[in-house]
């Protein structure tokens, strides 16, 4: 199982299964790729969402490997990106056996950019097939214990440029709602002395999760700055932001937070997940805003209105069930795709 950053090996690590293995990504460069191959000397290998690396797909191709994409997702501005390099596009996607897109809106973006029709099939989004993340009963209790009656909301993976108008939309959601509590879930954990600093000068009192605190009754921030506690977090609200969404980052996959029953709200840049949040946003499960402005008022607005936060909540959870993805499925087209030999197609 390969990752890019510390923060994914991190997590892997934490839920490595049996006979697996974590390495990091070689650089797309003939060094670093060649050192990965001559080492691993792989039989085959899967590539998960967007993740087209020209050298080191042909190279592990050229050297007898089976390839195949999953949980495939091309942004419309992904699209055009690569249509600028058609003959690029086609041969990168010529590497792989099959090519298993999430939708189809995936699926007619990958025919697009050259992808041989009779290699793409729907697997559908693995997300749906995956189990919620895991709870720390504990952990949750206390959580709960510490926030009494007071109500709570959740900025899931922010990054840098976002704190700032999550802890605006905050201090305005205060007015209406002096007791409420944020927690904030940095994107990358490590951040969390310069998030911290943020929230001070931003005239908020904070508790911090890595210094093993939790929040006391004056706490306004709650800073989850640790790795894989997120679903106890998630267990715990009613209301999910999630970042990499007020900037043009492409946003997050809002299935987690759904998913543990939360009605979700995102900014305009989730271009990678256009088709997602697309049925999530109509059932009423997510709603977009645009500024630290539209969120506090979103957030304000839901726990105004209770009744009005079950239906979104219900809505969330009925876009989860509704998804049709299965592991077997998708085992079964790899498994298939992958035994044949690599000139087959």
């Amino acid at each position: 199982i390969t990752s890019g950053t510390a923060t994914a090996a991190e997590l892997i690590a934490k839920r490595m299964p049996p006979r697996a293995r974590h390495q990091f990504a070689p650089l797309d460069a003939p060094r670093p790729v060649a050192r990965f191959l001559d080492h691993w000397r792989p039989d085959a290998a899967i590539f998960v969402d967007s993740e087209l690396w020209p050298l080191t797909l042909a190279e592990t191709r050229a050297r007898g490997a089976r390839l195949a994409l999953v949980n495939a997702r091309l942004s419309t501005s992904s699209v055009r990106g690569w249509s600028k390099f058609p003959d690029t596009a086609s041969f990168v996607l010529d590497q792989f056996a099959i090519l298993l897109a999430q939708n189809p809106g995936a699926s007619a973006n990958l025919k697009l950019m050259g992808a041989d029709p009779a290699r793409v099939r729907i697997g559908g989004n693995l997300k749906a097939t995956a189990a919620p993340l895991p709870v720390v009963q504990d952990v949750l209790a206390q959580l709960r214990a510490a926030l009494g009656s007071r109500p709570l909301w959740i900025a899931s993976s922010t990054h840098p440029g976002e704190e700032e108008a999550v802890l605006e939309a905050h201090r305005q959601a205060l007015a209406r709602h002096p007791d409420l509590l944020l927690l904030l879930i940095p994107r990358h954990p490590d951040r969390g002395d310069e998030i911290a600093a943020l929230t001070r000068r931003a005239g908020l009192s904070l508790a911090r999760r890595s210094a093993g605190e939790w929040p006391e009754q004056d706490s306004q921030v709650y800073l989850a700055d640790t790795l894989g506690e997120t679903g106890t977090w998630y267990a715990a609200a009613p209301i999910v932001f999630l970042g990499g969404s007020l900037k043009p980052i492409g946003g997050h996959n809002p299935f987690e937070p759904a998913q543990a029953g939360a009605a979700v709200l995102t900014g305009p840049g989730y271009f990678n997940f256009t088709e997602t949040y697309g049925p999530l946003i109509a059932l009423g499960g997510a709603r977009e805003v645009a500024d630290a402005g539209a969120l506090a008022q979103a957030v304000s607005g839901w726990l105004d209105a209770p009744e009005r936060l079950d239906q979104a909540r219900d809505a969330a959870r009925r876009f989860v069930a509704g998804q049709s993805a299965s592991l077997d499925g998708i085992v079964e087209m790899l498994c298939a795709a992958l035994a044949r030999e690599p000139d087959d197609g």
